[in-house]
């Protein structure tokens, strides 16, 4: 397990709640903290977006999702699949775990998790030994960010942006469900 750096200047914006926009596979997202209630309420703010529909969390590795989700309630059966799709574009929702916070879960029983393939996530999520908040650099109803650009006109000085860039993909990442492998947001 690694320890945080204190000198590193994104471990200390992540741990004092700071959002932060960054380059995803298809488009730029903004995440935080996602133990951290108050950056969490801050993002759902920004993208002025009901906390009741719940946010993904992106990890460099399965083993960072296990605080958030029951794994003991994954379906064996399922688990092949779920677990052969990372790390990639594909989000799942898995059994929350009891604990897992509301601000992260909405009103669902099931927490949508991704394991990503993404270098700059991936060395975001190992400096921050956790997870991050991920959800699409865009206020509701707006088309996300493709561009560091483009995030400083929707959230101008608001959010530390790392300018990177994007994985390739033409569209966010797929939606399926877990339980029965259902897909619920196929862009």
């Amino acid at each position: 397990m690694t320890s945080h750096h204190i000198d590193d200047p994104f471990v200390l914006d992540f741990l004092a709640g700071k959002i932060f926009a960054y380059p995803t596979e298809a488009v730029y997202g903004l995440g935080c903290d996602p133990d951290n209630e108050q950056a969490v309420l801050k993002l759902l703010s920004l993208k002025q977006r009901d906390v009741n529909k719940g946010l993904i969390l992106v990890a460099d590795n399965y083993s960072q999702l296990l605080p958030y989700v029951d794994d003991n309630a994954v379906k064996p059966g399922r688990r092949f699949e779920i677990f052969s799709s990372w790390p990639g574009p594909i989000t799942w929702l898995l059994p929350k775990a009891k604990n897992a916070p509301v601000w992260l879960t909405g009103t669902s029983d099931y927490i949508a998790v991704r394991v990503s393939a993404h270098p700059t996530i991936k060395d975001l999520c190992l400096r921050a030994n956790k997870p991050l908040v991920s959800t699409s650099a865009n206020t509701a109803g707006h088309p996300p960010a493709m561009s560091a650009d483009e995030v400083q006109v929707y959230f101008p000085d608001q959010v530390v942006v790392i300018d990177g860039p994007l994985g390739g993909a033409t569209s966010p990442s797929k939606i399926r469900h877990g339980h029965n492998g259902q897909i619920i947001r196929d862009n």
